[in-house]
């Protein structure tokens, strides 16, 4: 029992220390206080891609125009079915800085979403683009501020996850285990240090901003056309054709709410998981990581509790010492991104819902299924 205390130990280890060191390295944008009076003069275009957006993309484009830099926002409607369309038309009565589009028709070999994007980038008037999902909301200091990171900073393309908003069970147990995996598991110090190596790229797809010549350096969408995880395939492109990427904490910069039923969870995370975690390469050194560093100090814990007071004294110790490693990035992520307490608490079923997620989409994928998102369904 003690040797299984101590495997969980260091499993558990690992992402604790890395993600305290991560951070002090994943830092917000400068405030606005903070700001050279020229960088707010700068315009940005913000791409707001939308397929059946009418629950939220008014919330989206207000949120976008209550910044005060110079801006244009193109809402580009992907063939919606809903009232999305006639919901932007009344906002651009209102404000001459929204324009709408349509796009053409989705060309074989494309992912939906990659096609909306590369057609929104050539609608773009202005050298800045922020690349916006329309379940995002923007803070009102958000553009400024992500100008001065990129002018300071100067990476080709920053990114930052927006505080993720949970409401069900399911959403509360898997959507806070992003910032958890991210900062648990990418040694960031080196992201910085070996800014075009692809092997570090990240990213968040809910907010991509870069400027108009890295993306036409790079090849835009086109070069991620078939994916559906953009947030790790993009910052890979621009890595590979000699572009710096970087990530910022966006926690004050915006709120996103991905889903709303534990249905769309499973899905919404399974559509692109084997792009991810559930590469056959990963997944099995991946669940060994996770389920041996999360979830065994807690089964161990309860084990050696139950047999108190024969329970062997340094596993007890060991294993107690593991679960604190274990919660640890929780705690954290509860405190500084305001994510749940009760998923927080739940930590152990949460990283079991991911995995059983994980292995479910290669399932899939090794069987021939495919994945479906807003309508489509892609191989």
């Amino acid at each position: 029992m003690l040797i299984l205390a101590i495997v969980a130990c260091l499993l558990a280890a690992l992402p604790a220390g890395l993600f305290l060191a991560n951070l002090q390295l994943y830092r917000p944008p400068p405030a606005v206080a903070d700001i050279a009076h020229d960088l707010r003069k700068l315009p940005v275009s913000v791409l707001i891609p939308a397929r059946n957006e009418e629950a939220g993309i008014e919330r989206a484009v207000k949120a976008v125009l209550a910044n005060h830099q110079p801006l244009e926002v193109i809402v580009l409607d992907d063939h919606s079915t809903d009232q999305t369309v006639s919901i932007v038309k009344e906002l651009r009565q209102r404000d001459g800085r929204i324009r709408l589009e349509h796009a053409p028709d989705l060309p074989t070999g494309w992912c939906g979403k990659q096609h909306a994007c590369a057609t929104l980038a050539t609608l773009a008037r202005h050298e800045y683009l922020l690349f916006l999902d329309a379940d995002v909301r923007l803070a009102a200091d958000a553009l400024p501020r992500l100008v001065a990171y990129q002018a300071k900073g100067h990476p080709d393309l920053l990114s930052g996850f927006p505080q993720q908003i949970t409401g069900s069970l399911a959403e509360k147990l898997a959507i806070p285990l992003i910032h958890f995996l991210l900062l648990g598991f990418l040694p960031m110090n080196r992201m910085r240090r070996y800014p075009t190596e692809t092997a570090y790229a990240a990213g968040c797809g809910q907010l991509f901003f870069t400027t108009k010549t890295a993306y036409q350096k790079m090849g835009g969408h086109a070069t991620i056309k078939t994916t559906l995880h953009d947030g790790i395939k993009l910052p890979r492109a621009y890595r590979a054709a000699g572009l710096a990427t970087d990530l910022c904490d966006a926690t004050s910069l915006a709120q996103c709410r991905m889903y709303h039923r534990s249905s769309e969870v499973w899905s919404g995370l399974a559509k692109n998981a084997t792009e991810g975690l559930a590469n056959p390469r990963l997944i099995v050194p991946a669940t060994l990581l996770l389920l041996g560093g999360q979830v065994l100090p807690v089964v161990l814990l309860i084990v050696l509790l139950a047999q108190l007071p024969h329970s062997d004294l340094w596993a007890l110790i060991v294993t107690v010492f593991a679960t604190l490693l274990a919660y640890l990035p929780r705690i954290l992520g509860v405190i500084r991104f305001r994510q749940s307490v009760l998923g927080a608490i739940l930590h152990p079923m949460g990283v079991l819902y991911v995995v059983a997620i994980q292995w479910y989409a290669l399932g899939r994928k090794l069987f021939g299924g495919r994945a479906s998102w807003k309508g489509r369904t892609y191989p």
